[in-house]
């Protein structure tokens, strides 16, 4: 990787996921970057929403690299919402970006799941955009970092919370290596094998972070000699584990719609009559109930395999109930 590029990979991943996280996740607004935006002029970085006046200057001399960190942007938004779709809390404030709600802007077990994702999902778009030959001049050598920095303003055991949470996520991402192998020979008698590490997809990634949403530890800004650290609040006997994600404020159950506090609600939520997990109708409903509606689905069906070699299909139309939060 030349240089110029090794080092606004460590610049930006600084600047958006170590610096104090002063601009917190707001770069996640490149999701709405105009497709048509050619990205091929230094002019064009100021069109970017989201970003710092710092990182508008990263932008312009690294343009190569803008497209692959939008892509990551809109990656986040994909995954997490599609991680989180069987929740009550499903994700769907992160669209906000970059006016999220207190849901997202506070530090509660939600932002630090999304502050991991981000942290892994950049990693992982410019690693595979790397091996597809997306960038140019990448090579197998370390990216240096940037050496963290803290502003000033603002509260310090939030920014503690976003580097703690962004680098489980890179942890998980680097876990996530496993090794892939090729044979190759005379009728599959892999008398030579090729093999390297492979990234997992993204969503596997998720569910890893979103297992570890789900036994977050809570955690307060405690004095210990000269400095404040993080320490979970009910066993501070014990330091953070660099391995699980920390929050700094409960959040409600998001049952009710309530801006103030960043929740949507689940009025009008689809929800799983005979799941007993937290997309079933009980707990996504919050005890309110539910209202069935029929929905025409069409699939395919009657398919045929034709010598040689395709298959032919009909399309069928069946009508299934479903249910709807009231």
């Amino acid at each position: 990787m030349k240089p110029s590029l090794r080092f606004f990979l460590a610049g930006f991943l600084s600047l958006i996921l170590q610096t104090g996280l002063c601009y917190g996740i707001k770069w996640i607004a490149l999701s709405k970057t105009p497709s048509a935006l050619a990205l091929n002029q230094t002019q064009h970085c100021k069109q970017l929403e989201g970003l710092v006046v710092s990182q508008v200057q990263l932008c312009r001399s690294n343009l190569e690299l803008m497209q692959t960190i939008i892509q990551a942007a809109r990656e986040v938004i994909k995954t997490c919402r599609k991680t989180f779709s069987d929740m009550r809390w499903n994700c769907s404030s992160i669209e906000l970006a970059p006016n999220y709600l207190l849901d997202l802007e506070r530090g509660t077990r939600e932002s630090a799941f999304v502050y991991a994702l981000s942290a892994a999902a950049i990693s992982h778009t410019i690693a595979r955009a790397c091996t597809t030959g997306d960038l140019p001049g990448c090579s197998c050598g370390p990216i240096p970092d940037a050496p963290m920095k803290m502003k000033k303003s603002g509260s310090q055991a939030n920014k503690l919370m976003h580097l703690h949470n962004s680098e489980v996520g890179r942890q998980v991402l680097k876990a996530s290596l496993e090794m892939k192998c090729k044979c190759h020979g005379v009728s599959g008698s892999c008398s030579i094998k090729t093999c390297w590490k492979g990234l997992q997809e993204l969503r596997d990634i998720a569910l890893d972070l979103k297992n570890k949403y789900l036994s977050a530890t809570k955690v307060v800004h405690r004095p210990m000699g000269t400095r404040k650290y993080l320490v979970p609040k009910d066993i501070d006997i014990r330091p953070v584990k660099e391995t699980e994600l920390i929050y700094l404020q409960s959040s409600p159950d998001f049952c009710m719609k309530n801006e103030k506090v960043g929740s949507h609600g689940t009025q009008d939520r689809q929800c799983n009559k005979t799941s007993n997990g937290s997309d079933s109708c009980d707990l996504m409903c919050c005890g309110r109930g539910y209202n069935p509606y029929m929905d025409k689905v069409v699939e395919r069906c009657h398919c045929k395999y034709h010598w040689c070699c395709y298959v032919t299909c009909k399309k069928c139309e069946r009508t299934v109930e479903r249910y709807v939060c009231k």
